[in-house]
């Protein structure tokens, strides 16, 4: 027991005489106060905890109103109010008119005597259009007792968030009902967030609740994407890194040197002669400590604030808003008024087109269609769906004609999937022509066809429908195999064409993205005839005999390969002098990407603009991938669900939001409400944005290495000691308030007029060229904050390095000279001045006087007295007057002087506008001056495409939200 304590006793001695170790080593390496150190960290900490914590509260919230939000349940025939939250997996939910539905439900009854009820879906896929949801065959005819009290067994997939499909079976329990097992759909289905419309009641078994809802499984954590402005930022934090690595080692060997060989016979410094074992570690770690402010901490939290503005900005554009509200298709005929809503806008023009030729739909439930031709009414009823996939590209109904009791099978889709399916021997040439005709004038078509069916064929098919509809592994492949065998011998009836209509200003937006040097590529499902008219249309490409285009195609993998090798030798020796785009189709691509992935690549990075029709999500996606693959930036934007993956694979995803509804736009960086509006977004906000940006990532490191450059030239005078220039106070202050404001105004800042930048948008080039952040640009920064750091220490020593003056005074003229400084160089680099820019930057200069007035009336610290002193000597205003002139005078005359002989596009923009907006005494002068800087303008930008690389610079900065 005692040997128990004495042990107990040692290690706690042993403890406290580490704890002590520490303390003391601290002590030694610190040459400032810790809040010096921690304070700043401890701000920026904070800031970005608040909003993150602000961000989940707000979750919270919204989470805790949706979990606790009253629902009917019904129980053993009883029906009961109980919270969202706690509904479970086989429950019975009761919902009225207007409800939120609050979980995935399989629909087993309505108040509608047809079993349909109408679903709001925008919440969950965006589209504006309602859904009609049928309840399954095995449950249509039962009561509201029977309802209450129904029990049965629902199969269903594992949860997944697949919006479209829901593989499942379904049977109820005797005495309820036949206990054959039932198929279900996604058609059968309530959806969570979704909302009951234009219904009494519905009422649904819950299959899937919480986190595995398919809203739920949607749900999730966006990859951040990096934009090349981010990337260069992390390059060269690294080298700012490594750099100061290498000054540490450096100045605490060199120390440890002096300390060794001189330090220890100066007195006053009290060197100890035998220090303890860490003694060759305490210089360098004080030099550590004192060049840790060299990478500037706070540049995270600065830029998100400037994203966020900038996000701002696009939300506040007026000429970005969309006007336009989207209203219901009518109808008329015959006095009547039909009002018709469709899953898709094909299917409403088609249904409108019959209309107008007399044909009407005037009822349809989940069983039977009333059709009304020239007053004489037609009764079908619905067999079976065949719906449409994009592998089948078609779709198909089996009915049952009413007056005649003959059984017809209902087929419509692209040409190559119904067309090739007539029965033999029928003409099909003349329905080819109409095909080619239409997609010449650019129309989508879609061809019709129909057969008549023996009830006997369509028993044993039927039979084989109902086993692949009950399958629940690969249910999709095991039905397309069965609709193959009766989608056959069609009598083909013709041929529909449906105008798809650009959007205003298209055409103008293209051409003006062209003329900025982006490359645009159209990837479209048409047809290729339709896809090559919609791109002569929309300026995509053009007739003229400068413009050629390179049809990759053939019908055998060998063809098409050759004339992929031979569009790539055209493009090789013309794409200087004439300008080509290529055209191909999924086939093609498939084979391209088996066999000659590499040439397909190289001709890629070859070609500013392509025509890819017929494709599939996943090749779109793959298309962007290899452009991203070879180091150039993508904008990917659509506004449809077959557009998600390729928004997603892009760098930067835009959607538009409108009829096809809100997938694309939800999956996007960004979202717009029409195509015409992606000029300004990337012209505009995304030039801004790069501009600002650059400016502030490298200010940031600019004013951060100036003050640690005073730190180490001031070391030289100081025995390379690792001692501090400046007090604890004013370096915290220095990096949170004196240097943080004034250049947050930049984010305000035109460098040209907006009119200007989409007069010659060619001017975007010089951003992707990326001339504003780069090694280069870098380290002119560098450079300056070097220059100024040996301006400020050596005015300031030469100043106030006599015996009368205080180490204080020295100190506090040496910050007085970076912030003087400061203000002036965010002054220069500011084109375009606002009253919050101007409040910001000299209020901000005002604000540091005061501040230091106040901090040396405290007689407890050590700037007491001292900035009272300094503002009341001449030669302290003279000295911040030379250290402003030496300091920016060179820097001014050698920007003049570039201006001068070696303007880049963005002088040259800038002088034409200051003479468009000046008076000249002679028109002549004026229109000379004019001329000949249009014409320097041109030669610089018609050789900046050639000259630059493919590691572009991003068009647009991180939003601050994932989808905005």
């Amino acid at each position: 027991m005692q040997l128990d304590n004495i042990v107990v006793a040692n290690c706690g001695i042993t403890d406290l005489a580490i704890v002590a170790e520490m303390r003391k080593l601290w002590s030694c390496i610190t040459p400032v106060s810790p809040a010096t150190t921690w304070g700043p960290l401890i701000i920026i900490f904070v800031v970005s905890a608040s909003k993150e914590a602000w961000d989940d509260y707000n979750r919270y919230l919204s989470d805790k109103k949706a979990n606790e939000r009253k629902v009917w349940l019904v129980k053993d025939g009883i029906r009961k109010q109980i919270k969202a939250q706690e509904i479970h997996v086989g429950d019975i939910v009761w919902l009225h008119e207007n409800d939120e539905i609050p979980c995935d439900l399989v629909l087993i009854g309505t108040s509608d005597p047809q079993g349909i009820c109408y679903v709001e879906t925008s919440a969950l896929d965006g589209e504006t259009d309602l859904k009609t949801r049928i309840v399954p065959s095995i449950s249509a005819n039962l009561s509201v007792e029977q309802l209450e009290k129904v029990k049965g067994v629902v199969e269903c997939p594992n949860p997944d968030n697949d919006i479209r499909r829901f593989d499942a079976n379904m049977c109820l329990f005797l005495p309820t009902i036949d206990n054959e097992k039932c198929p279900l759909t996604i058609n059968n289905t309530l959806l969570q967030s979704c909302y009951l419309r234009y219904t009494e009641w519905a009422c649904g078994v819950a299959v899937y609740t919480g986190n595995e809802t398919k809203s739920g499984m949607s749900r999730g954590t966006a990859e951040p994407k990096l934009t090349a402005a981010d990337v260069m930022i992390d390059k060269l934090t690294i080298a700012i890194f490594l750099l100061q690595i290498v000054v540490v080692l450096v100045l605490g060997y060199f120390g440890n040197i002096w300390k060794d060989t001189q330090g220890l016979e100066q007195w006053y410094l009290m060197y100890p002669v035998k220090g303890p074992w860490y003694d060759f570690l305490v210089i360098p770690l004080r030099f550590e400590l004192l060049c840790s402010i060299m990478i500037p901490i706070s540049i995270k939290v600065t830029l998100d604030l400037a994203k966020g503005v900038y996000a701002k900005f696009i939300d506040w554009d007026e000429q970005m808003f969309d006007w336009e509200t989207n209203t219901p298709a009518h109808s008329a005929n015959n006095d009547d008024t039909v009002s018709y809503k469709a899953q898709s806008q094909d299917e409403e023009a088609l249904v409108n087109a019959a209309s107008n030729l007399n044909m009407m739909l005037i009822s349809k439930d989940s069983s039977t269609a009333e059709i009304c031709f020239n007053g004489s009414k037609f009764r079908y009823e619905l067999f079976d769906i065949l719906e449409f996939t994009s592998d089948r590209k078609r779709m198909s109904v089996v009915v049952k004609e009413g007056q005649t009791g003959r059984i017809h099978l209902l087929s419509k889709g692209a040409d190559e999937a119904i067309l090739s399916r007539a029965y033999p021997g029928q003409q099909i040439q003349r329905y080819l022509e109409a095909v080619e005709m239409y997609s010449q004038l650019g129309l989508r078509t879609l061809c019709l066809g129909w057969r008549d069916l023996e009830e006997d064929e369509y028993k044993e098919w039927s039979k084989n429908f109902q086993e692949a509809s009950c399958s629940l592994d690969n249910r999709e492949s095991k039905i397309a195999e069965v609709c193959h065998g009766l989608e056959r011998d069609l009598y083909i009836l013709g041929v529909t064409a449906i105008e798809d209509r650009l959007q205003d200003g298209v055409p103008e937006t293209i051409k003006l993205l062209r003329n900025a040097g982006i490359n645009v590529w159209m990837l479209t499902g048409d047809k290729q005839n339709t896809a090559i008219q919609i791109g002569l249309l929309c300026n995509l490409i053009t007739s003229e005999p400068n413009s050629q285009l390179l049809s990759i195609s053939g019908k055998t993998e060998e063809d098409i390969l050759r004339s992929l090798e031979r569009a790539l030798l055209i493009t090789k020796n013309t794409c200087e002098t004439k300008d080509l785009a290529f055209v191909l189709d999924g086939w093609a691509l498939e084979i391209i990407l088996k066999h000659s992935k590499e040439s397909f690549t190289r001709l890629a990075m070859l070609s500013r603009t392509a025509i890819c029709c017929r494709m599939t999500p996943l090749q779109k996606a793959q298309l962007v991938a290899i452009l991203k693959s070879v180091g150039y930036l993508t904008l990917a934007i659509g506004d449809g669900g077959n557009d998600v993956r390729m928004i997603q694979e892009a760098n930067i995803g835009v959607g538009i939001s409108g009829r096809e509804g809100l997938q694309a736009a939800r999956a996007a960086d960004y979202s717009i409400g029409k195509f015409k509006f992606l000029k300004r977004l990337i012209l505009i906000h995304g030039r801004y944005s790069y501009n600002r940006t650059a400016f502030i990532s490298q200010y940031s490191f600019y004013k951060s290495l100036l003050i640690c450059f005073i730190q180490i030239l001031f070391a030289f005078l100081s025995g390379l000691s690792g001692t501090s220039i400046f007090n604890s106070i004013s370096l915290m202050a220095y990096n949170v308030f004196y240097t943080s404001l004034p250049v947050m105004t930049i984010i305000f800042d035109k460098d040209i007029s907006e009119t200007t930048v989409l007069q010659y948008p060619q001017i975007l080039q010089h951003s992707q060229a990326g001339r504003l952040l780069n090694p280069t640009t870098f380290c002119g920064w560098f450079g300056r904050s070097l220059y100024h750091a040996l301006i400020v220490f050596f005015i300031t020593v030469c100043a106030y390095a006599d015996e009368k003056s205080e180490m204080q005074e020295l100190s506090m003229v040496a910050l007085s000279g970076c912030i003087w400084l400061q203000a002036f160089v965010v002054t220069m680099d500011t084109n375009s001045f606002t009253y919050p820019q101007i409040i910001l930057i000299w209020g901000n200069f005002v604000a540091f006087y005061m501040i230091n007035l106040i901090l040396s009336a405290i007689p407890s610290l050590q700037m007491y007295t001292i900035m009272f002193r300094l503002c009341g000597q001449p030669s302290y205003w003279i000295t911040m007057a030379l250290t402003v002139a030496v300091g920016m005078g060179p820097v001014m005359a050698f920007r003049y002087f570039t201006n001068l002989y070696r303007p880049c596009a963005i002088n040259i923009l800038q002088q034409i506008e200051q003479s468009n907006g000046s008076i000249q005494p002679s028109r002549n002068v004026e229109s000379a001056a004019l001329k000949s800087a249009r014409t320097n303008l041109t030669n610089l930008l018609s050789g900046s495409r050639r000259k630059r690389g493919s590691d572009y610079q991003p068009l647009l900065s991180d939003p601050a939200d994932p989808a905005r």
